[in-house]
């Protein structure tokens, strides 16, 4: 066996990415305690091969690191205040989804309790552990990160930002940011055609095309904004305003909700109110920061 595959590791929380690290980890041979707050639910990893611990005080005597992936900031500190005085000089890998500021304020905790700190943000759903297309981006303790990278990446590649906590969560954040806005905007064009009878499953074949060509541009917008000269346009705040006005109108006389497009409308209104009508659509990132 490798050094690797000797490595034991504890995971507390076993929701579905819970149970899906759990798993990972299993088939990779690493032994494997869990815990959940209810009890019963993981007889497959059992089967598999992994180690039932009856509370977080027992499964923590296991030894390796502590990976965390609960509910939320709450439910960590919740979950580890109790035992903190037990965890002296281990290593915490909290994986739950926590703001960056929670996760700064999981790191100071950490640190008053002499425990040493990573924080991860999860870039894939539970069937992606494991596989090619699945990240986990980390930032806090370089040491832990370091030590532990073998077995990390048998979840998904992993990437190192730096020591402060909050940065992967930043990051990851951000990065959800993006998804979301892209599935509101795949909602309200789906609506759109529903109302001329294409079906989402087409228009999805036809949106996924579309947006994976539009993405393109993301690299050069960023350093537009970068330099904030935003008197270049390739087109102009007014004429997106333009577009956008259509689009309202479309959404309104086809029944169907404004509430994903009127935002941007609001902020594109706002800065040609204001005179900014000529400048690039980039410009509308000084209106949200």
């Amino acid at each position: 066996m490798t050094k690797t595959s000797k490595t034991p590791v504890t995971i507390l929380g076993l929701g579905a990415m819970g149970r899906a690290l759990a798993s990972a980890f299993c088939t990779a041979g690493l032994p494997t305690t869990v815990w959940n707050r209810t009890p019963g639910t993981h007889a497959d990893l059992i089967a598999a091969g992994a180690t039932s611990a009856p509370s977080v005080e027992k499964a923590i005597r296991a030894g390796g690191p502590i990976i965390t992936v609960l509910l939320d900031h709450a439910s960590v500190q919740e979950t580890l205040d109790p035992v903190a005085d037990r965890m002296v000089g281990r290593q915490l890998i909290n994986l739950t989804s926590t703001a960056p500021g929670e996760a700064r304020e999981l790191a100071a905790w950490a640190a008053d309790h002499a425990i040493d700190y990573l924080d991860g943000g999860i870039m894939a759903v539970p069937s992606m552990i494991g596989t090619p297309g699945a990240a986990i981006l980390y930032s806090g303790s370089r040491q832990v990160f370091d030590t532990h990278r073998a077995i990390l990446e048998l979840l998904a590649a992993a990437e190192y930002f730096g020591d402060d906590a909050g940065l992967a969560s930043t990051y990851d954040f951000a990065l959800l940011a993006t998804m979301y806005a892209m599935f509101g905007g795949f909602l309200h064009g789906a609506a759109l055609m529903r109302s001329v009878g294409v079906s989402a499953t087409q228009f999805g074949e036809r949106a996924a095309a579309w947006v994976t060509a539009m993405t393109q541009s993301l690299p050069h917008q960023g350093r537009v904004i970068d330099t904030a000269d935003y008197t270049d346009p390739v087109q102009s705040i007014a004429f997106h305003k333009s577009a956008i006005d259509a689009i309202y109108r479309a959404s309104r006389d086809a029944g169907v909700s404004s509430d994903f497009v009127a935002p941007l409308k609001n902020l594109l209104d706002r800065q040609v109110a204001d005179g900014h009508g000529t400048l690039g659509f980039e410009r509308t990132f000084e209106e949200l920061s």
